[in-house]
């Protein structure tokens, strides 16, 4: 946006707002770019024409808690040109960003000859930030509360299943050895020892995302192969739903990424779709493609849509409709593995057609 169509410019007459924009400086910063450093000495207003900016306050060593946000329209800095006190707060610039930088002497010049009118609609929209920032950081402490109380729960989960789970593989392991000819028992303790080895995965993904980090185990794979093992595990629940389920994909397309991460967020989404469906049935399709750069994973069904409700929040951890004993995680968990994967992931819905998922990731292999 243009400097003159700001927000803190348009405040004032036209007067000081030309002035205001004529001694402003603008200058775009890069990602991570540094603007101050908690406990500097103000010097600038800062007004964003472009992109986004981070307050974060240090908590441990290279720990951050992040506590704001600033994006095109906002301002920031106000507070330490107006009493003088350090910089309570790191500014970082997220992707890229355009900023009008104005120095605390002008600022102060100009709200000194200006009419108290002017002054009282400033305060008053800085009153209203601060109240957001407030809201905004006492929901991020009890995020950061619920994933430690997440965290210290699958650690509890991971150590008493750890025995039983054990104990499946062994048994099933053993009856395979003593029935190695019969086709159908060997498929079935396969299958057996598949679904313990899934659930511990299911388990350390959650206390990875409890974290904060997902730990990426990356290896050229055949995505169909991927894709068809998927529906092999899931073909008795798709079955039991009344879900039609499909899989279109070249057979020749090898990609680089972690399969079970990827089998996991096919899994999530697989999920909410047959539990929209409501003991229905329905369809589900999934269709692979690949673009010069990058390849598609697109997932659609026919279900009802996601709610209007959630939809603007839908990939933020414990965001949940209509489900007895929801935790709102699977959503959160399928975006910071894809996230880690460097990809994309959207969708579209609509009550009348169902909704599509888009998983976007890069395309770093080749083909046989």
């Amino acid at each position: 946006m243009d400097i003159q169509a700001h927000q803190f410019v348009k405040f004032f007459d036209s007067e000081r707002s030309a002035k205001l924009c004529q001694l402003a400086t603008v200058e775009t910063f890069r990602d991570d770019a540094i603007i101050f450093e908690e406990g500097e000495i103000p010097d600038f207003l800062y007004l964003v024409l472009e992109g986004e900016v981070l307050f974060r306050k240090q908590i441990t060593g290279n720990n951050f808690q992040i506590v704001a946000q600033a994006v095109p329209n906002d301002f920031f800095g106000e507070f330490g040109i107006l009493d003088g006190q350090p910089r309570s707060a790191q500014a970082i610039v997220r992707g890229r960003a355009v900023l009008a930088k104005i120095s605390r002497n002008i600022v102060i010049d100009i709200l000194n000859n200006t009419n108290g009118e002017v002054v009282l609609k400033l305060f008053h929209y800085v009153i209203q930030r601060l109240r957001t920032t407030t809201e905004q950081y006492v929901k991020q402490l009890a995020y950061k509360e619920k994933m430690v109380l997440v965290g210290e729960m699958v650690n509890t989960i991971i150590h008493d299943l750890k025995s039983p789970l054990s104990g499946i593989q062994l048994s099933s392991g053993m009856v395979r050895e003593m029935y190695p000819d019969d086709e159908e028992t060997v498929e079935w303790c396969n299958l057996i020892q598949a679904q313990a080895t899934r659930m511990a995965a299911m388990a350390e993904e959650l206390l990875e995302f409890a974290r904060g980090s997902a730990v990426l185990r990356k290896r050229p794979i055949k995505i169909l192969e991927t894709l068809k093992y998927f529906e092999k595990l899931n073909r008795i629940y798709f079955q039991d739903e009344r879900v039609n389920f499909s899989i279109t994909c070249p057979e020749d397309l090898i990609v680089e990424f972690d399969d079970m991460k990827l089998m996991r967020v096919i899994q999530n989404i697989a999920i909410n779709s047959v539990q929209a469906f409501d003991s229905n049935g329905g369809n589900v399709d999934l269709l692979v493609r690949k673009f010069s750069d990058r390849i598609r994973i697109e997932i659609s069904d026919n279900g009802p849509g996601i709610p209007e409700s959630i939809r603007a929040n839908f990939f933020e951890a414990f965001v949940t409709y209509g489900k007895q004993g929801g935790t709102g995680l699977g959503t959160a968990i399928a975006k910071s593995i894809i996230d880690a994967h460097q990809g994309q992931i959207y969708f579209e819905t609509s009550h009348e057609t169902g909704t599509n998922f888009f998983i976007e990731l890069p395309f770093s292999a080749t083909s046989d």
